[in-house]
Parts: C-alpha cells; structure tokens; sequence
C-alpha cells in the first residue's frame, strides 16, 4: 500500500489534516549511528588502572574505651523511657468507660459550681428541682449504658441550663 501524499484523495479529513499527517509520518524514521562507539569506551575503561579502595586501619582500642560509657547511655535512656511510660499515680478507674469517667469529671464541676451559687440563694423552684430529676435520671440511663455518648450530651446541657436558671433567679 502507498503511503497518503499531501494531497491524496483518500484522506477523508480536510487537506490540512491531511498535510499535518504526512508530516508527521515523516518525522518518523530511525537513523542509525554512523559508527559504533562502543569499541572506544571500551577501550578507554581498560586504559583506566583499577585502584583499590584504601583500607582503613582499625581502631582496637578506642571501642574498648567507648563500650561502658554507651553502655551507661543506654542504661540511662531505658530508664527515661520507662520513667515517662509508667502508670500516673492517681489512674482512673479502668473499670469505667471514657464517657463515664467524663460524666463524672462533668458532675463534679457542676456540683462545685451550682454549691458556689446555691449559696448565694434558694433553690427551691419548681423548674430547678425538674432539671435536677433529669440529670438525676441521665446519670442512671449513664450506669446502665456507659458507652452512650448522646447520654452525656444531654446531661451536659441539662446541667448547663440549670446553672444558666440558677443564675437568672438570683438575678431577679
């Protein structure tokens, strides 16, 4: 088969396209090297005399003088990492699941803060003894369900309204 010319009728896209083609297909051709240039390469790596690495001459006795001092270094640093990885002395109860251990962190700080304004008047409102049974409830749902994460959820808003009440009653 003949190659398409330029302006070969065949070529169903437009001349220019087909131009474009042909031009391409002539940039595609393979020339070979005109001489091999392996045999000179050659040649000049057998030329090159082969040298040695020099060898370095041992130290015998600095290793020795080093060895218990590294050995005191690693002493040192075993017990660091053993100092930083050891329990805290006050561990919560493992027992406890992280949302119950923050339930009862969040209970403690409400309870010092609603005994800090509970002090400051009564209490005694109908809507404030509501809230209290209802963080009271929270916390037993907390008991039975530890894991419950929207649990602490309401039980911190439940608390967070009671203070924000507790607030708005001494005010007025």
């Amino acid at each position: 088969m003949n190659p398409l010319t330029p302006d070969d009728p065949r070529d169903d896209a437009t001349s220019l396209d087909g131009r474009l083609r042909f031009a391409l297909r002539e940039l595609r051709r393979d020339d070979p090297p005109s001489t091999d240039l392996w045999p000179a390469i050659a040649a000049r790596v057998a030329q090159v005399p082969q040298q040695r690495a020099p060898q370095q001459p041992a130290a015998p006795a600095r290793h020795h003088r080093l060895a218990p001092w590294a050995l005191a270094a690693s002493m040192v640093l075993a017990v660091g990492i053993a100092w930083q990885l050891r329990p805290p002395a006050a561990a919560p109860d493992p027992a406890l699941s992280p949302v119950s251990q923050e339930a009862a962190a969040l209970t403690r700080e409400y309870e010092a803060a609603l005994s800090e304004l509970d002090h400051a008047g009564p209490s005694d409102d109908a809507a404030l003894r509501e809230l209290d049974r209802s963080a009271a409830t929270i916390r037993a749902a907390l008991t039975r369900d530890p894991d419950a994460r929207f649990l602490l959820d309401r039980l911190q808003d439940t608390y967070r309204r009671r203070l924000s009440l507790t607030q708005r009653l001494l005010q007025a």
